[in-house]
């Protein structure tokens, strides 16, 4: 038998490999599991294997992906909760390597005390993101457009896997945004500048799935404070807890959660658009009850933590291994 590497790729950006590397006289004709290496290196010649011919290709193909969106507050001693519940259809398509356009529209299905404004059908994300892999496992990533929590700008997120260690990770962004918001189809919007950056660490331990991440931050208002993240993956489910201390702000903090949405696996015919709802969905609950404080934003409506492991290899390892 030969070495064989797999590259994977998303909207035709380099992540991770698969490599099997024979032993010297082996006649086994089938390869065990086990048996494949999964790293973020890529080999010294993955340049010329990336050129060659692609298999489900995403470029010029169209998802059309609806999101549920569920919102709760406890702000009102005689009501438990008031909801807001969303279905977000979402058109995502990818023109060239590492580009992808989302363009969103929200639905309100049931509006329980979040106003008049959100009762309404109104466009949501509006953005073009275009990510690269650089040098020494580094991804870049630059969104412009009209991201959630009602703002508008430009975003840039970078990201750099330890060499020596690929459980260990660095990143960092900044982002330049103002605020806007939609009444109906009509946008309100105005040029007051907000920057705000992140800065940190990530560690991910293999053996049990768990990720731990630290980060100094800087909010929308203002304030800058650190955050913890411990998070446990599983293979539908990735579910942990958050702490988060800011200047001029009391302690904030909770559990979040991302749930992966039946159906599991998705088929695609050709260029076909295809209809699918959103692979996972999730909550974040606010124990504090911070309604200013500690405010920031995404920019595509798949940003999530469960979308971010999907590539990683440790992870995936751990699935192939128990699949």
């Amino acid at each position: 038998m030969k070495p064989c590497r797999l590259i994977i790729l998303d909207n035709n950006v380099p992540q991770i490999s698969l490599y099997y590397q024979p032993i010297t006289n082996d006649s086994v004709s089938e390869v065990d599991r086990r048996d494949w290496v999964v790293s973020y290196n890529l080999g010294d010649d993955w340049r010329k294997i990336t050129r060659g011919k692609k298999l489900n290709s995403s470029l010029f193909k169209v998802d059309v992906v609806i999101y549920p969106e569920l919102s709760l507050k406890n702000l009102v001693i005689t009501q438990i909760y008031q909801v807001l519940f969303n279905l977000s259809p979402a058109i995502e398509i990818s023109f060239w390597k590492g580009m992808k356009l989302t363009a969103q529209m929200v639905f309100p299905i049931y509006n329980d005390g979040y106003g008049t404004r959100y009762g309404k059908i109104h466009p949501g994300f509006l953005a073009l993101q275009q990510t690269v892999r650089l040098p020494y496992n580094i991804w870049g990533t630059l969104a412009v457009g009209t991201f959630n929590s009602d703002r508008y700008g430009i975003d840039l997120q970078m990201r750099h896997v330890l060499l020596i260690d690929e459980r260990f990770s660095i990143e960092g962004g900044v982002g330049l945004t103002d605020p806007y918001y939609w009444n109906g189809f009509k946008c309100i919007y105005n040029t007051k500048h907000r920057i705000t950056w992140n800065l940190g660490a990530s560690f991910y331990w293999p053996q049990f799935n768990v990720q731990t991440s630290l980060k100094a931050e800087q909010y929308l208002l203002g304030e800058k404070g650190i955050r913890l993240d411990v998070m446990r993956h599983f293979r539908y489910a990735t579910i942990g807890f958050y702490a988060m201390k800011a200047k001029g702000a009391k302690s904030n903090g909770g559990f979040r959660f991302q749930i992966a949405l039946p159906p599991y696996k998705y088929k695609r015919r050709g260029y076909i658009p295809r209809i699918t709802p959103s692979k996972n969905m999730g909550l974040a609950y606010n124990a504090g009850n911070e309604q200013f404080y500690y405010r920031t934003y995404r920019v595509a409506p798949g940003n999530n933590i469960m979308q971010g492991n999907s590539f990683n290899p440790y992870y995936i390892k751990s699935e192939m291994l128990n699949y």
